[in-house]
C-alpha cells in the first residue's frame, strides 16, 4: 500500500514538471538595434537613391546645355549664384520647340533631307537607323508598347513564366500559322530590358489582371514586390479571359 501511494505521488510530480512552461526569450538589446537598422535601410534607400539620381540627371544636364546659352540670356549671368535645373528647362523647351518645327510640312522636308544625307553614310545610316526604330519603339503608342501581362508555359510544361503582350504577330509569321499568333516578349529577371521574343498561339497565353507596371516591378525584384490582389468592390477590371478555340462544327441540314 505504501508504494502504491509514493508512486502516485511520483506521476503528479512528474504531470507538475511537464505543465511547466519556460519564460519567453526576450530579443536582445543588439538584435533589436539590428532590426530597427534594416527597416530604416529599407525605407530611406529608395528615397536617397531618388534624389542622388535626379541630383546626377539635373547636374549632367545643366552642365552640357548651360555653356550653350548666350551670356546675354543666360539668367545666371546677372545673379549671384546658380540656377539649379536651368538647363533641365531649356532642353524640355528646346526638344517642344523641335518637334512642333518637325510636325509641320517645312520640318518634315527638312527632316527627310536630312535622312538622305545620313543614309548616304555607311557606317553611320546604320546607327541612326537602329537608334531611330529604338526610340520610336519605346516612345511608341498604346498599339505597338507592351499592352498586357500575361502567362506562358515555358521552358517546359508545368513551369509558368511572365511575358508581356507587343502586338499581333502579321505577315509571313501568322501567314504561315493556322492559329492567330501572338507576338510576346519574355524578360530575364532582374534585368527586363534583356529577353526573347516569342511567337505563341493565342490560346497558349493566359491574361493576367496586372497593369504592365506591376508586371515589370514583379520581375526586377524576382518575385519578391507582388501587386495588390483585385478589390471585391468592382474598382478593377475583370479579369480577361481568352475565348475556347473556335471549332468547326457543321450541322446538318434536314433533307427535304
Amino acid at each position: 500500500m505504501f508504494k502504491k501511494s509514493s508512486d502516485t505521488e511520483n506521476s503528479d510530480e512528474a504531470e507538475r514538471k511537464t505543465i511547466l512552461v519556460e519564460p519567453p526569450v526576450k530579443p536582445r538589446p543588439l538584435a533589436r538595434l539590428r532590426t530597427y537598422f534594416l527597416t530604416g535601410i529599407v525605407v530611406t534607400a529608395p528615397i536617397a537613391i531618388t534624389i542622388y539620381l535626379t541630383y546626377v540627371f539635373v547636374s549632367f544636364v545643366d552642365a552640357n546645355i548651360t555653356p550653350l546659352i548666350p551670356a546675354r540670356y543666360n539668367p545666371e549671368t546677372y545673379l549671384p549664384f546658380g540656377i539649379p535645373g536651368l538647363g533641365v528647362i531649356i532642353a524640355a523647351f528646346a526638344l517642344i520647340l523641335i518637334g512642333f518645327l518637325t510636325a509641320n510640312y517645312l520640318g518634315r522636308s527638312l527632316l527627310v533631307l536630312g535622312e538622305r544625307i545620313v543614309g548616304r553614310m555607311p557606317v553611320v545610316r546604320t546607327i541612326y537607323h537602329a537608334l531611330k526604330q529604338i526610340m520610336e519603339t519605346v516612345l511608341a503608342q498604346s498599339s505597338t508598347s507592351f499592352r498586357e501581362v500575361v502567362l506562358l508555359e515555358y521552358p517546359r510544361k508545368g513551369v509558368w513564366a511572365l511575358a508581356f503582350v507587343t502586338s499581333t504577330a502579321k505577315g509571313e509569321v501568322n501567314a504561315q500559322q493556322e492559329e492567330d499568333m501572338i507576338s510576346i516578349f519574355l524578360p530575364t529577371t532582374p534585368n527586363p530590358t534583356s529577353g526573347f521574343l516569342l511567337f505563341v498561339p493565342k490560346s497558349d497565353l493566359t491574361y493576367l489582371d496586372m497593369t504592365v507596371e506591376e508586371g515589370v516591378k514583379l520581375v526586377i525584384s524576382a518575385g519578391m514586390i507582388w501587386p495588390e490582389p483585385p478589390k471585391e468592390n468592382g474598382d478593377t477590371p475583370e479579369k480577361k479571359k481568352l475565348p475556347p478555340p473556335e471549332t468547326d462544327t457543321e450541322t446538318e441540314k434536314p433533307s427535304t
